[in-house]
């Protein structure tokens, strides 16, 4: 789906590219990322092929981050509202002020204006609370996003890296309340981090929230550059986040990725954003660039179509062990439904129910 194909965001009319760009390497202040140079031009081929989806956050390079973006796209008001522009609270800015960070009332308001400051820009597309805070009650949260909303400061909302329950819970105090609601969801999800699909993605599904998910490559493991071949030998420029995943299981759905992308004559981090996308919920893959170079090759997994077999082998290979209850609801069809197809769904009738009509005890 290319970069113009534009599709809404969860439960609202906000029209986003079905391909995020993702800001978190904007800057050199941690000794990796990109220049401001190669920033401003990523930016620029990304809005140039008709992306309209930015992400960035607070403590994005200390904050370079936003500042990069509110240069280049901020102070051009045209090319600003043109673009949905998205950011995130929660992380503390300055050691020693515990409200500094947070979801409290007090944190969330100098967040937002710290970031208005710094992307140029009087009011954010879709403002995200970076993590849960569970040291402030989810009715402050929510009542002071609604407020936010209500001055126009910010147009959406929505959650990142939050438990299902507590994202249920905030959902039903928005809706009982009248408040703005959650629209989307961010959450880690790719062919190694699968456990998503317990709870988290069909909360979302059913909430109404659209799943961005982030780290779609798992920090570039799933790239195809770390074989079991050079195992030890190609080091990841963010150490433990990509080395601590290379296991014999990531290897084998490596050598399926590398495989795969031969037989469509693409690349294996395409072929993995491209069974991303494919995933039900699954809204705009935030991608994370840290060159023009990185940015078109991954871009061009917008117009990638894998075949039902190359998905199903991806997905067996990438089978995740999911908590209690996921792994019992598999049995709903054969239990429930009698033997009939219910949405696509079916199963051989279940020993606990009756095999004849009319069994009466």
């Amino acid at each position: 789906m290319p970069l113009d194909h534009y599709v809404t965001l969860g439960r609202s009319g906000l029209r986003v590219s079905p391909l995020c760009l993702g800001a978190m390497t904007f800057g050199e202040d941690l000794g990796w990322g990109s220049s401001v140079e190669e920033s401003n031009a990523i930016i620029d081929d990304y809005l140039e092929r008709g992306g309209n989806f930015i992400d960035t956050a607070n403590v994005y390079t200390h904050g370079h981050s936003e500042k990069i973006i509110g240069d280049l796209v901020g102070k051009d008001r045209a090319r600003r509202d043109r673009v949905v522009l998205a950011t995130k609270f929660f992380g503390g800015m300055f050691p020693g002020d515990p409200n500094s960070g947070g979801a409290n009332r007090k944190a969330i308001i100098t967040s937002l204006e710290n970031s208005l400051r710094r992307l140029q820009t009087d009011y954010i597309d879709l403002y995200w609370m970076h993590t849960w805070d569970e040291t402030t009650p989810i009715e402050e949260t929510m009542r002071t996003l609604e407020d936010l909303v209500a001055s126009g400061k910010v147009r959406y909302l929505g959650f990142s890296d939050t438990p299902a329950w507590k994202c249920a819970e905030a959902q039903t105090l928005a809706r009982l309340r009248g408040w703005a609601p959650l629209v989307a969801l961010q959450i880690e999800y790719s062919l190694l981090e699968r456990t998503v699909e317990g709870e988290l993605v069909p909360m979302a599904r059913e909430l109404g929230l659209g799943i961005t998910p982030w780290s779609p490559l798992k920090s570039g493991v799933l790239s195809g550059k770390y074989t079991r071949a050079n195992h030890g030998q190609q080091k990841a420029a963010r150490g433990a986040w990509a080395e601590g995943s290379l296991t014999d299981k990531t290897y084998d759905i490596v050598d399926a990725l590398i495989a795969t992308a031969k037989e469509v004559d693409s690349t294996p981090a395409r072929v993995a954003l491209a069974w991303l996308a494919q995933k039900p919920g699954v809204t705009s893959i935030i991608l994370g660039a840290r060159s023009t170079k990185q940015l078109d090759d991954n871009l061009a997994a917008a117009d990638l179509v894998l075949s039902p077999a190359q998905v199903q082998k991806l997905d067996e290979l990438s089978k995740p062990s999911l908590n209690f209850p996921a792994d019992f609801m598999g049995m709903i069809p054969s239990f429930g439904y009698a033997g009939t197809n219910i949405n696509g769904r079916s199963a051989p009738i279940s020993p606990f129910v009756p095999q004849k009509n009319g069994v009466r005890y």
